[in-house]
């Protein structure tokens, strides 16, 4: 499974871990970017996440800003992205569960690494339900 990954300076040291935990469990990376604290705008690195995403370049994406509000705005303006700003592992798996999320967003001064490094795994690891939700995301999808 390959993973685009992207981050602006604010989430750049989190997108580093998340880096090292996905190589080490055997995933392949497509890091977009940024590679330094120094300061980006985060939404050219959202961007880049959910053209990947959509364009079958990579399975999932995570993006990492300072709250990891903007960057999931960013990358939700891309047709077909569905990004969720998760804080808690219940919602990394009901996101995946209920809305077939393609992108996890996060904020690398909101987590804590552990709980990242969790909320990445529940994510990558939860299937879609299907069933009633297919509806929802069939609306999603056609707005």
């Amino acid at each position: 499974m390959k993973i685009a990954l992207g981050a602006d300076h604010g989430g750049f040291e989190l997108k580093e871990k998340i880096k090292s935990h996905l190589l080490g469990k055997g995933f392949e990376v497509l890091d977009l970017g940024t590679n330094s604290t120094a300061s980006v705008d985060y939404p050219k690195f959202g961007h880049a996440v959910g053209h990947a995403v959509v364009n079958k370049d990579a399975d999932f994406g995570i993006v990492v800003c300072g709250t990891g509000i903007g960057i999931s705005i960013a990358t939700n303006k891309v047709p077909g992205v569905r990004a969720a700003l998760c804080t808690n592992t219940t919602m990394a798996r009901l996101t995946r569960e209920h809305n077939d999320a393609n992108v996890l967003a996060l904020g690398g001064r909101i987590v804590g690494d552990v709980l990242a490094l969790e909320m990445v795994d529940i994510f990558l690891s939860t299937a879609f339900e299907g069933g009633r939700h297919s509806n929802r995301i069939n609306s999603i999808e056609a707005i």
